[in-house]
């Protein structure tokens, strides 16, 4: 019982899940920081520099946008409850975990929640969405952009549609793909848009960016019962970050300024050139997957998320296995499948500062030592070859995930 804890020394891994990715060094210096007080004039000073940034990341003009002290699920809850209320009715598109776990939220509320649900590896059909909702009066339409869990983009237009049709606001979970494909909140429609920090932004997790238009924000006010959570509810938060700076509660402040730093570095690489980066990186590790003999767990190329790749685990090898060779050997982590596809996929993620080439180029030679070594035949560096010339431009694979 006496027994003195050592000092915190985590391991340095290379992280190539589907979050959280890997971190600058200029963040972690951000993160070190002195702290000051959540009322200080400085920090306060400092929130508005944090918004401003959001609003060039998200690409959009809205007032209230700030990042939610929680994970992604907490900005999952904010966007859901906030607009609901008894004898609401919306609709959820169901295609992975956590679209389903948006429905599972809105379900928590008082509202009569419609699924409209997709295959897993695909895409919602827009037309299921349409003829669920016709002749109902539906408050949103909801969907996630990039499914984590199974690998899969969405395009965004052809749900505004629909919404439109419906007179339905759209909310939209971007939490693996904002800053790393294409997405402009404003010239898409989105009502409420949220995110998380530990993905595509690499900035550290327990921050769910989130910004919601002018349309919401009288929705809000009009709202006839108060919003069922007490902690996401949009009212006080509007003057927390608003020009009021009214005390709520108190915000993650190095957790802050992590994400300051980061969505600096965004900007300062220019979100063009960012998401042409994730995309020329997940092409040449598509590349070398099939090369390797191995099959993409989403068939249509057009609906890969450009950063979370799903790979179908071949027969003969134990997802745990590989995986924990990969962590021992190479230090290099990547995720398995969760919910229904536990043991039948692996989800490898190339997001922000972990989406480099150096990073495909190892992690394709490490999984074929793996591979090897558990009895998998694999064509001697087919994958690094193949990813080499995905490099150099003379093989043409598939824009996946971004808009021309």
């Amino acid at each position: 019982m006496n027994e003195i804890i050592g000092e915190l020394l985590p391991p340095a891994r290379l992280m190539m899940t589907p979050g959280p990715s890997c971190m600058d060094p200029r963040v972690y210096r951000a993160m070190s920081a002195p702290l000051v007080g959540h009322m200080d004039p400085w920090f306060i000073e400092m929130m508005n520099d944090v918004q401003v940034l959001l609003r060039r990341v998200f690409q959009t003009k809205n007032r209230v946008t700030y990042p939610v002290s929680a994970s992604g699920s907490g900005g999952i809850e904010a966007a859901v409850l906030n607009p609901l209320e008894e004898g609401d009715e919306c609709i959820v598109c169901v295609n992975g975990m956590f679209s389903e776990r948006m429905a599972v939220i809105a379900e928590r509320s008082p509202a009569k929640v419609i699924r409209v649900e997709g295959e897993l590896g695909r895409t919602v059909d827009p037309e299921d969405v349409r003829r669920a909702g016709k002749g109902k009066k539906i408050k949103f339409v909801g969907l996630a952009q990039g499914e984590t869990s199974t690998g899969v983009v969405q395009r965004l237009e052809n749900y505004r549609k629909v919404a439109d049709e419906l007179g339905a606001l759209l909310i939209v979970d971007t939490v693996a793909s904002l800053a790393g494909i294409p997405l402009n909140v404003d010239r898409e429609g989105i009502d409420i848009c949220f995110s998380g920090t530990q993905k595509a932004i690499s900035a550290p997790p327990g921050m769910a960016p989130i910004t919601i238009n002018s349309r919401v924000e009288d929705l809000i006010r009009a709202r006839k019962t108060p919003v069922e959570s007490w902690y996401f509810d949009f009212t006080p938060i509007m003057t927390m970050w608003g020009s009021e700076r009214t005390y709520h509660h108190t915000p993650p402040v190095s957790l802050i300024y992590g994400l300051r730093e980061a969505l600096r570095i965004v900007l300062e690489e220019g979100l063009e050139t960012r998401w042409e980066r994730h995309l020329r990186n997940q092409q040449a590790l598509i590349a070398g997957i099939e090369a390797m003999g191995l099959e993409l767990f989403v068939s249509n190329p057009a609906d890969r998320l450009v950063t979370v790749t799903a790979v179908k685990i071949p027969s003969g090898l134990e997802d745990g296995k590989v995986r924990q060779q990969l962590l021992n050997e190479f230090n290099l982590e990547i995720a398995g499948g969760i919910g229904k596809t536990k043991g039948k996929i692996w989800r490898v993620g190339l997001m922000g500062y972990s989406s480099q080439n150096t990073n495909v180029l190892l992690f394709l030679a490490a999984l074929e030592k793996v591979m090897l070594d558990q009895g998998r035949h694999v064509p001697a560096g087919a994958g690094v070859a193949a990813a080499i010339r995905s490099y150099q431009g003379t093989a043409q694979p598939v824009a996946v995930g971004a808009r021309k």
